[in-house]
């Protein structure tokens, strides 16, 4: 139970007297500053506070008057903080931002001795890092910065190298704030986080850091950035230094040897530190479990792994990390609260120990006198008193943080061949030597993927936990042969495995992938960041709006080209697709769900790209006059439900004069200028890239098929419609949606479209017709298995069929969805109202056989229980029953609305 803490705020003279009673260095501050300390005994704060900005207006030398300046502003600060009148924040930033002016202070007095006809601090920049980084100073902190020039704008003198110019200005700079005197000193300096401190110059070259931080620097170091910031100097230098890293920092394809290493260092610090680790006095409230530290690299953890795809997670200071990190569902609010709260309470308690002599101290004294002078220095009675405030707040981020590593090493699986079958075997492994047949050979060094030692070690760390999780899958066997499969594919297998290392529950998850999904174990196999995408745990929710998927898409980084946009939104798109998958597998929703989410990623990455290509192609060839494109969906698309393995079926339109000619530097007429740029969006979307393919687009739905323009006027389009098209081109136009052009323009498609799918018929022809397309299909392009349920007999081809022969026959129920055209002619009493279930069922079970059984074969016993699930029946014996009453319910329909013509050879009857 929490101790009671002290009344706040109280008297300035009240913390003047517990500073002088246990705080020499605050005692020693006040007796040379009487000044300063009449103003804070009159109770005048804010007074006090700009008399520090003052302190030094006499000093004699710019060294002289930050000395001053930094002594008056300690002790205004500490007597504020004990009385409870300026907060931790305050304290804080005013330290921080006092270590911002100082430097740049410092930096203009070395350059008006050495270089007085150069801009101050031209060409040399300071990074702030740590808690300066982060504007979290402590009381009596070290600054940690880097030190950054550009050869190329540094001022020299005489036969001075840049190198040397800025040898001289980094020596000189840690000198001016480092060096006691009579005064004190200003900051300690701290270099050693810069790149190999022991051997590098004290400033490095700007290029150079660069090379070093894309190429070789250390997973600690990545972390050290998370808190990073332009502190001083040549804020231009600065800023063009932490752009260019940024990637670095912030990984969208996040190394998991990074997070696993910031977990050992955890561990490495409770080992070294191992006396400051029981709670009591001589506990370090920094290094200590359950102290500062863990309480930082909980908020740096969650955004090295979010942050890379979520700028606004990019927080340097650790409570505001905390809060980005709630507010965007990434961590529990419950536990960064608590989290949040011991911060605050450790760091001001620490001020306390740096208080009582100047001391970069973070233990709690281990004597009981020096226990009880730091309580009363904080208002409090006793040790005892202290310790009971802060015992309930480190045993809680201590727990906290150990959900988040895993001390334990695991052990290894045995080397020796027999030990090894015995080790499967007790995970429940029925046939432990293939297991072992496949683990011996990853172990070979023939696998290319597993060749280095960082591979194997990242390998062999996680197998145990792997083989569990796929000897507990549905289908073992079948779940490490498509394992095998993968890591013979893959370039290396480093980060692979150390992603499963992390996330435990994404092992579960792969072993139902590589059991149930031939499909999205292949894509596995192509591109595993796709897997890593799973980590955030809106992975398994379903795709958000279109604006808003498009805006996501769109989402480019500093000096991307139209290339790089491509291989950006196949990245994205890739990982949307392969997620709506798992969702599947999962069972995390329902399958029409799935569909309709597979379809608004379709439409938003059409969207993005052929905006793109649009500004690409008026780059050169400019724009024609009062004309614009359009594109129209049609099939699945156009219906708004998709599955995993769906081509996009577009037409593409534009209108205004077809005579017309572009405006650009290279003009086209106008219809060449449509085709060539619905030529490259068609490209955009199917060619693949290194990011890899995207969808494959079938354009046969054109006017005048393969063999017409790529793309015609709205006015040929409405005429063909009009006047020439065939029956079976009006079926395909009752799923076309226009899904780019401007409002007006599809509004007028919209209408030509209607005004086309509502014209008389001669319903007896029209059945004709209708038959001899459905005869024609079955003549050319029979049932690929037992469960092809498009083309199967009562299937969704015969269902789509009926629709679109009662939508055209009728003129009414004119949805793209099929639902909701079904359930219209259902009301309207043209259609069985059964016929809405059995569409639902099969697209269901369409939609999961594009991903467990694309043959359309029988699946294995382990996965129809799944199947069954995504499809809404119970079991397996029910989905069967189902899908034949949904079929003699479709062939029922069928034959009550196209009937077999008497002279029709009965074999092609359906």
């Amino acid at each position: 139970m929490n101790a009671p803490q002290p009344p706040s705020p109280t008297l300035l003279a009240d913390a003047m007297t517990r500073a002088r009673e246990n705080a020499p260095y605050l005692a020693m501050a006040m007796e040379v500053q009487p000044e300063l300390t009449a103003l804070l005994a009159d109770e005048n704060l804010e007074a006090a506070m700009d008399f520090t900005a003052q302190a030094g207006a006499r000093a004699e030398n710019v060294r002289q008057k930050l000395r001053l300046e930094k002594r008056a502003l300690a002790l205004t600060l500490a007597i504020g903080d004990l009385a409870g009148q300026l907060t931790l924040t305050d304290v804080i930033t005013k330290l921080s931002d006092f270590a911002d002016r100082t430097l740049d202070e410092a930096l203009a007095d070395i350059y008006a001795d050495r270089y007085p006809d150069a801009t101050p601090a031209q060409g040399f920049a300071v990074i702030g890092l740590g808690k300066h980084g982060s504007r979290e100073l402590n009381y009596s902190s070290d600054i940690d910065p880097i030190f950054i020039y550009d050869p190329e704008t540094i001022p020299t003198r005489g036969k001075e190298e840049p190198s040397d110019a800025a040898r001289r200005i980094g020596q000189g700079l840690v000198d001016a704030l480092n060096t006691r005197d009579a005064n004190g000193y200003v900051f300690r300096v701290d270099m050693r986080l810069r790149p190999s401190p022991e051997v590098s110059p004290i400033a490095l070259p700007v290029e150079a850091a660069i090379s070093y931080y894309e190429s070789s620097a250390l997973a600690w170091e990545q972390a050290a950035f998370i808190r990073s910031r332009v502190a001083a100097g040549d804020t231009k230098l600065g800023e063009y230094f932490l752009e260019t890293i940024n990637p670095f920092i912030w990984r969208r394809s996040l190394d998991y040897g990074a997070i696993k290493n910031i977990g050992d260092v955890s561990v490495q610090i409770r080992d070294h530190y191992a006396a400051g680790q029981k709670f009591g006095p001589g506990y370090d409230l920094k290094r200590g479990r359950g102290g500062i530290r863990e309480a930082e690299f909980y908020a740096q953890m969650h955004q090295l792994i979010f942050g890379g795809r979520e700028p606004e997670l990019r927080v340097a200071a650790t409570r505001d990390a905390l809060d980005a990190l709630v507010e965007a569902g990434r961590i529990d609010g419950a536990k960064a609260r608590t989290l949040s709260a011991a911060y605050e309470q450790y760091r001001i308690i620490e001020h306390r120990l740096q208080m009582i002599n100047d001391q970069q101290t973070h233990s709690l004294p281990d004597d009981d006198a020096g226990m009880d002078r730091v309580a009363r220095l904080h208002g409090m009675k006793s040790g005892k008193e202290l310790l009971a405030l802060l015992e309930p707040k480190v045993e809680a981020v201590g727990s906290i943080y150990d959900e988040l590593i895993d001390d334990e090493d695991n052990a290894a699986l045995p080397k020796d061949s027999q030990k090894l079958e015995q080790a499967i075997a007790d995970m429940g492994v029925d046939d432990p030597e293939f297991f072992a047949t496949k683990i011996n050979r990853w172990r070979s060094g023939k696998i290319t993927a597993l060749r280095s030692t960082a591979a194997i070690e990242s390998f062999e760390a996680v197998l145990p936990e792997l083989i569990e999780s796929l000897a507990s899958s549905p289908n073992p066997q079948q779940a490490i042969t498509r394992l095998d499969s993968l890591i013979e594919r893959l370039p290396t297998a480093i980060n692979f495995f150390r992603m499963l290392e992390a996330r435990p529950g994404l092992r579960d998850m792969l072993g139902r992938i590589l059991s149930h999904a031939p499909v999205l174990a292949d894509a596995l196999a192509r591109r595993t960041e796709f897997f890593e995408g799973l980590i955030d745990t809106t992975a398994l929710d379903l795709p958000p709006d279109i604006v808003t998927l498009a805006e996501e898409f769109s989402q480019a980084e500093p000096g991307d080209d139209y290339q790089m946009l491509l291989d950006r939104v196949r990245a994205r798109v890739g990982e949307k697709r392969f997620a709506l998958g798992t969702q599947l597998i999962e069972g995390r929703h329902d399958a029409l769900a799935i569909a309709e989410g597979y379809a608004r990623v379709a439409e938003a990455a059409i969207q993005v790209l052929t905006a793109a290509t649009i500004t690409e192609f008026e780059a050169v060839h400019g724009t024609v006059a009062d004309s614009e494109l359009l594109i129209l969906a049609l099939g699945r698309l156009g219906g708004e439900a998709l599955t995993h393995a769906s081509d996009l079926d577009l037409i593409f339109l534009f209108t205004g004069d077809h005579s017309a000619e572009s405006d650009g530097s290279r003009p086209l007429g106008g219809t060449q200028y449509f085709n060539r740029l619905a030529t490259r969006i068609v490209t955009a979307l199917s060619v693949p890239t290194a990011a890899g393919p995207l969808y494959e687009v079938d354009t046969r739905l054109r006017p005048s098929g393969a063999q017409g323009p790529m793309a015609v006027s709205m006015e040929s389009f409405r005429k063909y419609q009009q006047e020439s098209a065939w029956t079976w081109e009006h079926m395909a136009l009752t799923r076309a949606r226009p899904v780019y052009g401007s409002a007006a323009a599809r509004q007028l498609l919209q209408h030509d479209i209607y005004a086309v799918l509502q014209k008389d018929r001669e319903p007896e022809k029209l059945r004709k017709e209708v038959r001899k397309m459905r005869l024609d299909i079955v003549a050319h392009k029979p049932p690929k298995g037992p469960l092809d349920t498009k083309l199967m007999e009562g299937g969704l081809i015969d269902w789509e069929f009926i629709i679109h022969f009662l939508q055209l026959k009728t003129g009414e129920a004119l949805h793209p969805q099929l639902d909701k055209a079904a359930l219209a002619l259902a009301n309207a009493g043209h259609l069985d109202g059964q016929m809405v279930q059995a569409h639902e069922l099969m697209t269901r079970l369409l939609v999961a056989l594009r991903l467990m059984s694309p043959d359309c074969d029988y699946p294995p016993e382990t996965s129809r229980e799944l199947i069954a699930h995504a499809a809404g029946q119970a079991n397996w014996d029910a989905l069967l029953a189902e899908y034949d009453a949904a079929r003699q319910c479709v062939i029922e329909e069928w034959n009550r609305h196209l009937r077999p013509d008497p002279d029709e050879i009965l074999g092609d009857i359906i």
